[in-house]
């Protein structure tokens, strides 16, 4: 499994597009060119402290790989050794095994 923060706002599209598409807060796939996720808990804490620490109503996209019809590949962010999983393409809500609540 891999995971990824959203937005409630965000969510909601994808449930009305049928396709998630954001890559991190207000960037998009069509900008980005893949969709941020991450493989631990501890990567979300730091994306979350990072990116979006003024919202306590965030979502954890809980994404199962194997159901996944495009790439995901591991990639250091530019000044950092650490692993991040991206997805290259819009993921499809099929993939997404749990959303829950990030608290």
């Amino acid at each position: 499994m891999i995971y990824q923060i959203a937005l409630p706002e965000d969510w909601a599209q994808a449930q009305f597009t049928g396709t998630y598409t954001v890559s991190t807060r207000g960037v998009g796939l069509e900008q980005e060119g893949f969709l941020h996720a991450s493989d631990t808990l501890a990567q979300i804490e730091g994306v979350r402290q990072r990116y979006y620490a003024d919202r306590d109503d965030l979502l954890l996209l809980v994404i199962d790989e194997t159901r996944l019809d495009v790439p995901v590949v591991r990639e250091s962010p530019a000044g950092s050794a650490e692993l991040y999983p991206h997805i290259y393409g819009p993921l499809k809500l099929t993939a997404v095994a749990e959303v829950r609540p990030l608290t």
